[in-house]
């Protein structure tokens, strides 16, 4: 039976007071990853695995592999949750994350493109990556200031 719904694309953009560099390292480093999004398993290379169990709620755990990586400018993987009671309905491999980062002042401007996303969690997904992406926020601006 073919899917009728159709997938949508959630994008959020914000800037963070703390250069590309350092907002890549929380993209790819295990310890500084657990420090906003969850505890992770990393292979920061094309095809290598990202597992992240959330800190937060039931603790689903998001799969996916990366496909490509410009160290300090681009990262894109996939994106997907191990089938868990409370994860929401998007199997592994089925959506993709692409973030830019842009340098802007004393800053950088981070974009994040979700697509692929089943219609009924457009929301859910587009509140989870704005709590994300404000604890990155934090973390990032607290690194670069010590």
């Amino acid at each position: 039976m073919l899917n009728a719904e159709p997938n949508k694309t959630i994008e959020q953009t914000l800037w963070i007071q703390a250069h590309p560099e350092t907002i890549w390292r929380f993209l790819t480093d295990p310890e500084r990853l657990a420090q906003w999004w969850g505890q992770a398993q990393v292979d920061a290379r094309p095809h290598g695995p990202l597992r992240v169990q959330m800190h937060d709620g039931p603790r689903p755990v998001m799969r996916g592999h990366f496909l490509e990586l410009v160290p300090h400018e681009r990262i894109a993987f996939t994106f997907g949750w191990e089938p868990t009671p409370g994860a929401p309905d998007i199997p592994p491999g089925t959506s993709r994350v692409d973030i830019t980062l842009t340098p802007d002042g004393n800053g950088t401007k981070l974009t994040l493109r979700h697509s692929g996303l089943p219609a009924a969690l457009e929301d859910e997904t587009n509140h989870g990556w704005a709590h994300l992406l404000n604890r990155l926020n934090h973390q990032a601006r607290r690194h670069h200031h010590n």
